[in-house]
């Protein structure tokens, strides 16, 4: 079962589990909640990554995943657009990491749910240090 639990008083948000607490808001040191809509996507697409490499039995490559999206104009203001840009950093066989990309976009269960509503597209950068 999921639980989230939110707290908003006065001027201070926060975003709770099990885990952790987060907080949200406009304030400096504070998350959007697009910004946590965005990082959830670039977590669970990473995690399913995680996966597809452990059941190849494989070491998952360092990466970083930036993700930008805009919003459209017309209420509801929903995604109109998403795009995620890969930097691997680890040598890897490239069209594997491609392919995994791909499966990743299938599986990852918060991408198929914005990709009902935004385009979302797929930068892969490849720095492997020689």
């Amino acid at each position: 079962m999921l639980k989230v639990k939110t707290t908003y008083a006065s001027h201070n948000f926060t975003l709770e589990t099990d885990r952790a607490i987060l907080k949200f808001g406009s304030k400096e040191g504070e998350f959007f909640p697009y910004d946590l809509f965005l990082g959830s996507l670039s977590s669970c697409f990473y995690y399913t990554l995680m996966e597809i490499y452990a059941k190849r039995r494989m070491d998952t490559p360092a990466m970083e995943i930036i993700v930008t999206g805009d919003k459209r104009k017309e209420v509801p203001t929903t995604l109109e657009w998403v795009e995620m840009d890969i930097t691997v950093f680890d040598e890897v066989d490239e069209d594997q990491f491609s392919r995994f990309v791909d499966l990743a976009s299938k599986y990852c269960s918060i991408h198929a749910t914005i990709s009902q509503v935004a385009e979302i597209t797929h930068k892969i950068n490849f720095k492997q240090s020689k």
